[in-house]
């Protein structure tokens, strides 16, 4: 199996917990895979429609002390 990690925000925690007691599923991970299955499902037969997801990465912290101050650093 592979891995995926991810960087989730104080929101979208408290909604997977909520999410997780009310499928009484006890792990993130299954709650994660089993959301995903629904919305594949209910998607399924359809064009997908991502637009709501646009800029949801923007509402991520950055990163205070990042490796490389800007691109030529992270290519030389």
């Amino acid at each position: 199996m592979k891995q995926l990690n991810l960087n989730v925000t104080p929101e979208f925690d408290r909604d997977l917990r909520q999410y997780m007691r009310q499928r009484r599923v006890v792990n993130k991970s299954a709650a994660i895979r089993l959301a995903l299955r629904e919305a594949v499902s209910r998607g399924a037969g359809g064009d997908f429609d991502f637009r709501s997801w646009l800029g949801l990465a923007l509402k991520a912290p950055l990163n205070p002390r990042p490796r490389f101050r800007n691109e030529d650093e992270l290519w030389s």
